[in-house]
């Protein structure tokens, strides 16, 4: 659905973010990225994804992938956003807008992390190394499934069993199938973000808040003007993933089936039925993100944003300037598109800290 860019400069170029290479595009692809995602939304229509040793950004009309390869470069990808999703105006329509988050982890974020995969493991003079065809589906594939088994099966027939022992009814199973679901999300972020090539990305996670906190305050896009601001952000798809979490424990309430005399039936209809409301959990959450997000001089709503910024801390990690240095280079020519040009010189007090080309 999208476009790929036809441009190719053969050396580097500076910027406010240093050195960089723009390439034509190889093939994107691949992760579960909703949990590295910050939400673009309305008046604020940036935002990114950590991927490997870089970051993917994405506003209104294109989305920027910029990966630093073995040779320390930073090889710059853009591609125009031309998906019904982000064009069309009921793609904008409440409670449609969420689905276009959906379509960013599992479309746009899985090719970014897998082109950047690509990138960071081409060595100078050895042969490419690419994620695409059989292997790049194969990695997609083994990943949803890996995800549906662990958060989806796991946590449903776990609690059918507990259910079982505790007293056979309904409202505890649900609840124990929420609880259960809440508790595997925080063990495995937990555990992955103990692996040191996870903990680089969760750095770049940290990076692409820092660059759109930044961006957002009106600073300079500098890595000495970026650096002072939080790894921490109220429309991060962590925090997303947490109302997702906490809503399907009532959205799924009523499905548990436990009156069905075949429990192989039940234990069917109740995972599929999961399944299917996937897209309408992830709406009420992208609401709820959006509304709380746009509305922070509320007590009530810094209370609800409160317990996803603190999730944040095991999901983001403080960067350094190189990691700095790809979030920069992300955000700029996405910014670039929509006719933003920002300044390279802190920002002096009563002046816009952005222009319009």
């Amino acid at each position: 659905a999208c476009k790929r860019e036809s441009l190719t400069f053969e050396k580097p170029y500076c910027s406010s973010a240093g050195p960089y290479l723009h390439t034509p595009t190889a093939n994107l692809s691949a992760s579960l990225g909703a949990v590295l995602y910050c939400l673009p939304m309305s008046k604020q229509y940036y935002g990114g994804q950590a991927v490997i040793e870089g970051v993917m950004m994405r506003g209104r009309k294109t989305m920027a992938v910029a990966v630093r390869n073995p040779q320390g470069e930073i090889v710059l990808h853009t591609e125009e956003l031309t998906a019904k999703i982000y064009t069309s105006t009921w793609g904008q329509w409440p409670f449609v807008r969420g689905l276009g988050m959906l379509w960013d982890a599992l479309g746009l974020g899985m090719r970014a992390l897998l082109w950047s995969g690509e990138v960071s493991a081409q060595e100078e003079g050895k042969e490419k190394v690419e994620f695409s065809g059989p292997v790049a589906w194969t990695t997609v594939a083994g990943s949803l499934l890996f995800g549906v088994a662990l958060f989806f099966l796991l946590p449903t027939l776990l609690s059918k069993f507990m259910a079982n022992v505790l007293g056979d009814h309904a409202v505890v199973d649900a609840i124990l199938e929420g609880v259960l679901r809440l508790v595997i999300f925080l063990l495995y972020l937990w555990a992955i973000g103990r692996i040191p090539e996870i903990a680089r990305v969760f750095g770049y996670h940290g990076a692409e808040h820092k660059t759109i906190n930044a961006y957002e305050a009106g600073a300079a896009m500098t890595v000495e003007q970026v650096r002072p601001y939080s790894v921490q952000h109220t429309r991060c798809g962590t925090s997303f993933l947490l109302y997702v979490l906490v809503i399907s424990i009532f959205l799924f309430a009523p499905l548990t089936f436990r009156g069905m005399e075949n429990v192989w039936l039940a234990l069917l209809l109740r995972f599929v039925t999961r399944i299917a409301l996937v897209p309408v959990v992830a709406s009420i959450a992208y609401e709820m993100i959006r509304f709380s997000a746009n509305h922070q001089e509320s007590a009530f709503m810094r209370a609800l944003i409160w317990p996803g910024l603190q999730l944040q801390k095991l999901t983001t990690r403080e960067p350094d300037d190189s990691m700095l240095e790809a979030a920069i280079a992300a955000l700029e020519p996405v910014l670039a598109a929509d006719g933003i040009v920002v300044r390279a010189q802190p920002v002096v007090a009563g002046e816009p800290a952005l222009a319009t080309a």
